[in-house]
């Protein structure tokens, strides 16, 4: 088990740096993907760890957004934060921002995943329940392929995270799917309570 920044430590950092809501419940869905996927992938010593990579993945794009993942290791260092997780969070950045590239199976999953969770966060608030929870593969492949839909989410970034994964598209994408499935609920609470 890695040393690392608490969990609750990691959320004050993040939202010394973050106020808009959108942002803050990105964060927690990344860090609630990474979390099942830290699991479903047989590192569930390192769940927590996992999460707060997720967590803090986008630390410096709601002030920085033209420094994404360059201004991020100076924001981590300063809270205290290890360089494993520095690591973790700029090589989402691989190929737009930074050349830290993405090596350990987590900074893979993070690259895969994060901008498809903005894609099935963007197709389940157009669904009746408003929710991933009845979401079907089939679906979210449609709105996919739809290159107008969620237009800012790249489908070239998360193509080449499958590829990284050596997972076949559909694979990433349901398996995502059941990620958010798994932390909707926590992340709904937290926008209701303001993200105290």
């Amino acid at each position: 088990m890695k040393e690392h920044i608490s969990r609750e430590k990691a959320f004050e950092l993040l939202k010394k740096y973050n106020k808009e809501d959108f942002h803050l419940q990105h964060a927690l869905t990344v860090e609630g993907v990474m979390r099942w996927y830290a699991k479903e992938l047989g590192y569930g010593e390192d769940e927590e760890y996992w999460g707060i990579v997720g967590l803090l993945h986008d630390i410096d794009f709601e002030l920085y957004p033209d420094e994404h993942c360059i201004k991020a290791p100076e924001l981590l260092r300063e809270g205290g934060v290890g360089e494993d997780i520095i690591h973790g969070v700029c090589s989402h950045g691989y190929g737009i921002t930074v050349d830290i590239k993405p090596e350990h199976e987590m900074e893979k999953v993070l690259y895969a995943t994060d901008e498809l969770t903005g894609l099935i966060w963007a197709a389940a608030l157009i669904r009746p329940s408003k929710s991933v929870q009845d979401m079907e593969l089939k679906s979210l492949k449609k709105k996919y392929k739809s290159s107008a839909f969620a237009a800012g989410c790249s489908r070239e970034i998360i193509e080449k995270g499958a590829e990284m994964l050596g997972w076949d598209l559909s694979d990433l994408l349901q398996k995502t799917i059941y990620a958010m499935r798994s932390c909707e609920d926590s992340v709904n609470k937290a926008v209701e309570n303001g993200f105290e």
